[in-house]
């Protein structure tokens, strides 16, 4: 069972850039291809970004591809979305998942678990 806990959100004006956070614990970390879901309101989730276990390789939604970044360190169990020129439709709770099967993150669907979120807002 893997835990996942996001930070790093918040109220940021449209232009700047943040780093989200996703600290996992249990499971083996490197096990795991990782990724990043939003969710605006009244939106269905949709996939950002994703990262196989080694980091070797991203997984690009067609539609964002550009203004995010996705890197994770292994020695500390994390793993980082940094989204840069922010506008207003960036606005969503984002989501870290973790995908044990390998396959799903890769194909833009998200794997098993989920962290509870952490919102972030743009203003214009």
């Amino acid at each position: 069972q893997v835990q996942l806990i996001e930070s790093g959100g918040g109220l940021v004006q449209a232009g700047g850039s943040l780093r989200l956070s996703c600290a996992a614990s249990g499971g083996t970390f490197t096990s795991y291809t990782m990724g990043w879901f939003r969710q605006a309101p009244g939106k269905e989730r949709e996939f950002v970004i994703g990262i196989s276990g080694s980091g070797g390789t991203t997984y690009y939604a067609g539609s964002l591809q550009g203004r995010f970044t996705i890197s994770r360190d292994n020695a500390k169990n994390m793993v980082y979305l940094t989204i840069a020129s922010l506008k207003p439709e960036d606005t969503a709770v984002y989501y870290c998942n973790a995908d044990p099967s390998l396959k799903r993150i890769a194909a833009s669907r998200p794997g098993d678990y989920w962290g509870l979120g952490t919102q972030v807002t743009v203003s214009s």
